[in-house]
This record gives structure tokens, C-alpha cells and sequence, in this order.
């Protein structure tokens, strides 16, 4: 397949729709009129092209289809489709698919999200700058009202995304996006779920493909009268990461035709299983490396004191290492926050070590020298592999989306 085309600008006198902002519903009788007056208005104010609102109905069985049917006749830029099944996913791949407006939208029918940011959020894929731009509530700037419950949650699934699959955008699931109709025409087919995962499924064949993220920070407001699923939408988001997962590790992600002709932007990170190789025989040389180091250090500095600078050592290198080889980034943007987020996993990994070498002698006073670097060895295994996990969700995580700063990746 083709790459695509060339981000180019939208031109300033485009006579049809530059924007389709669909608003996916399912019983929002309540809710679906003075949120899509408010939107009608907002962008009749704020909008400097033409737009278009799609109420994408997706099998609702109350009044809801009655009302987006008489918004529709009686707002000129307003239309209404009605889907048999439900999905917001499945929603949005129909309205999308249909639409010929070079900018196609989301967002959710409360309008947790300020449309302050709305225009903000679009700009960059009309001017060419970017392939998809997402509202993020948990970057600096962002402004978010809601309860504890749904704080934890939302901010677990998004480490659980980072640690897993490795991804750089930082909130998957903010009903808040948009995407270039161009792009969308590709991406859409090779999106399986059609539901709550959709977004996040999208967002990680978009970027493990090279294409352009734009985040934007949002101010939102949770919505108390909320009718998703937490438990079922979070078991059926663990299944669609195990699926994608599987997929990451396999190297059978389909991005095929989702590179830019350009090839000027930077391709995704690596597969995990290509990942945890390298991470693996760097991991290798580190533990020999400590070993030989801790043995040396032993009879001058004791037994802590040994531990504290043969794994201080080793960090730093292996924190190097797995920058430029596990991770695939250059240059010195980035370099010295990475090392200082290095130590602190550094430091929790001291700390594993060194409890244990306490607790070994503790248990028996005076072992063996083999004894204590076998305790150590597996002290440090089992470090390792939480040094994995933090490097792929915290340290070497991309920079803020749209900023321009950080390394580049190789």
C-alpha cells in the first residue's frame, strides 16, 4: 500500500465542512439537546470555518432518536445517523467513515471537557502540523474535577498502558479527539474493537506507525451522573491490552500504509519482545559487570557499602545503555532527567538489594561469600525486572506531545 500523503494546510476558503465533530449517544435524552445547542453555538462564535455536528444514535431506546431528529431539522450544521448496535466505537468508525470533512472529531455528550479547547485541539491537523491530536487530563496544565475513585482508576489504566504497550500519549481514554480524515481512512479498517478500547487501540496502531500525536491540555469536569461500566469497560480495556500486547510482541501490529511520505517523522518504539532482548543482554552484562564490581569493592567498603557502589555504577551505565539501545534514543535532550529518574529506580532497587543482605544476615550471621552473591543476584534479578517496567512507564516515557522537546528517537 501507498504512504501517505504529505500533511499539507487546509486552505482558508474551503467551502465544504473543515470540521465534523461527532457526538456519539445512547440514551441521553436528558442531556443530547442543551449539549448540542451549547456546541452549535460555540462553534457558530468561535469557528472560523465551516463545521458540521454529527449525533451518531447508537441503538437507543428511549427518546433520544425523536430529539437528534428534530436537532437536525432545526440547526442548519446539524445531522443525525442511527446505528442498530451499541459502541461508541462502532458509533465513531460509521459517522467517520461517512463524513468527507478533512478534520473529523469526537466528543462526549456531557461535555466534560471545556470546548475552550476544542479549536486548540483541531488547529494543528488543518495547518498540517499533526495526524491526530487527543485532550490529555493528566499533563501539566490540564484542570480536572472528579471524584477519587475515578482519579485512581483513570491514572492506573494509563500506567498499565505505558508499562505494557509502551506507548508515549498520556491519557487513551479522554472523550476528546480528533483525527484527518486521510489518516482516518486508513486507520479505521485496522481498528477491531468497537467499543470503549477503540480510542486506545487507534491511538497505539497510529503511533507505533510514526504518525504525529498532538495532546492537548484540557479542563474537565467528571459528569456525576456517568452510566459506564466501570467493572465490565475495565475487564473488556485488559482484554483489548492482552490482544494488542500479543500483537506488539509477535511484531504483527498492522501500521502498513500509515507512514507519511516525508518518512520525516519518527517511527514508534521498537516490538516488546525486540525490546526486552536488548534490555536482556544489557541486563546480562550489567549483572556481571555488579558482580565483579561488588566482589572487588567487597573487602575495602564491606558488604553495604560494596552493594551501594557496584549498583550505583552499574544504574548509571545501564540507564545509558538502555536509552540509546533498548529505547532508541539520541542526543542530550532528555539525557539528565532520564539519568535522575535512572537513580530513583536506582534507589529502589538499592533498596530491594540491601534488604535483602540485611535479612541474609539477619537470618545467618557470617554466610558464606557464595551464599551472599547468590542472595544478591537474585535480589538484583528480581530489581531488574522492576527497573524494566519503570524504564518502558516512567523513565523513558516520550516528552508532552506538541512541546517539541525531548530526545529524538532513533
Amino acid at each position: 500500500m501507498d504512504r501517505l500523503p504529505l500533511r499539507l494546510p487546509l486552505p482558508a476558503d474551503h467551502p465544504e465542512p473543515v470540521l465534523d465533530v461527532v457526538v456519539p449517544v445512547f440514551n441521553e435524552e436528558t442531556d443530547l439537546e442543551p449539549s448540542v445547542r451549547r456546541l452549535h453555538a460555540h462553534l457558530r462564535e468561535t469557528f472560523p470555518y465551516p463545521f458540521r455536528i454529527t449525533v451518531a444514535d447508537n441503538a437507543s431506546t428511549d427518546d433520544t432518536p425523536r430529539i437528534a431528529a428534530r436537532l437536525a431539522a432545526e440547526l442548519p450544521e446539524t445531522e443525525w445517523i442511527r446505528l442498530a448496535e451499541k459502541g461508541r466505537g462502532r458509533a465513531l468508525r460509521v459517522a467517520w467513515s461517512h463524513s468527507r470533512a478533512p478534520v473529523l472529531a469526537y466528543l462526549d455528550v456531557d461535555l466534560s471537557t471545556e470546548l475552550n479547547a476544542l479549536l486548540p485541539l483541531v488547529a494543528p491537523l488543518i495547518s498540517g502540523h499533526s495526524d491526530i491530536a487527543i485532550g490529555t487530563r493528566l499533563a501539566r496544565g490540564s484542570r480536572v474535577i472528579r471524584g477519587p475513585k475515578r482519579e485512581v482508576i483513570s491514572r492506573c489504566y494509563n500506567v498499565l498502558l505505558r508499562s505494557t504497550l509502551a506507548v508515549g500519549f498520556s491519557d487513551a481514554q479522554c472523550g476528546f479527539k480528533a483525527v484527518r480524515r486521510d489518516v482516518a481512512e486508513r486507520l479505521l479498517p485496522l481498528v477491531e474493537d468497537s467499543e470503549w478500547f477503540f480510542d486506545t487501540e487507534l491511538l497505539v496502531i497510529a503511533e507505533r506507525a510514526g504518525l504525529r500525536i498532538h495532546e492537548v491540555p484540557v479542563d474537565w469536569v467528571d459528569d456525576p451522573d456517568s452510566r459506564v461500566d466501570l467493572v465490565s469497560t475495565a475487564m473488556a480495556d485488559l482484554r483489548g491490552i492482552v490482544r494488542i500486547g500479543r500483537a506488539l510482541a509477535r511484531d504483527t501490529l498492522p501500521t502498513a500504509g500509515l507512514r507519511r511520505a516525508t518518512g520525516g517523522d519518527p517511527p514508534g518504539p521498537g516490538p516488546l519482545a525486540a525490546q526486552l532482548l536488548r534490555f536482556g543482554a544489557i541486563g546480562v552484562v550489567s549483572t556481571v559487570g555488579y558482580v565483579l564490581l561488588y566482589s572487588a569493592l567487597r573487602p575495602v567498603a564491606g558488604p553495604q557499602g560494596a552493594n551501594a557502589w557496584a549498583l550505583l555504577v552499574c544504574a548509571v551505565a545501564n540507564t545509558a545503555a538502555n536509552r540509546r539501545l533498548t529505547f532508541g534514543l539520541r542526543g542530550r535532550g532528555g539525557a539528565l532527567r532520564q539519568q535522575a529518574k535512572g537513580l530513583v529506580v536506582f534507589g529502589l532497587g538499592l533498596a530491594l538489594t540491601s534488604g535483602s543482605l540485611a535479612a541474609l544476615h539477619r537470618w545467618a550471621p557470617g554466610p558464606a561469600r557464595p551464599t551472599e552473591v547468590a542472595v544478591l543476584v537474585i535480589a538484583n534479578l528480581v530489581a531488574t525486572l522492576l527497573r524494566f517496567l519503570l524504564l518502558r512507564a516512567w523513565v523513558f516515557t516520550a516528552a508532552p506531545r506538541g512541546n517539541g522537546t525531548g530526545a529524538e528517537p532513533r
